[in-house]
């Protein structure tokens, strides 16, 4: 009878303790992963392809850096 009673208490601590685990944990993500899409642009210089939010525009050109947009001014590009 004895053994029985220790499996018994086994088996109920284990049941506590995943369910404890199960309660304390932090909820799984969502199967799908949020995707965002980020607007990139093609500098008129060099052609690099850069986050439209870090590139430099000059009228309907993009340019990856001052130096490209000041190249480009320079040869008339506008």
């Amino acid at each position: 009878m004895g053994l029985f009673r220790l499996l018994f208490w086994i088996i109920l601590i284990a049941a506590a303790f995943w369910l404890w685990r199960r309660l304390t944990s932090k909820p799984a993500a969502s199967g799908k992963p949020q995707q965002t899409t980020v607007m990139t642009v093609r500098c008129v210089q060099c052609g690099v392809h850069l986050p439209r939010e870090r590139a430099l525009q000059s009228h309907d050109r993009w340019y990856c850096s001052q130096a490209h947009l000041e190249q480009d001014n320079k040869s008339g590009g506008n």
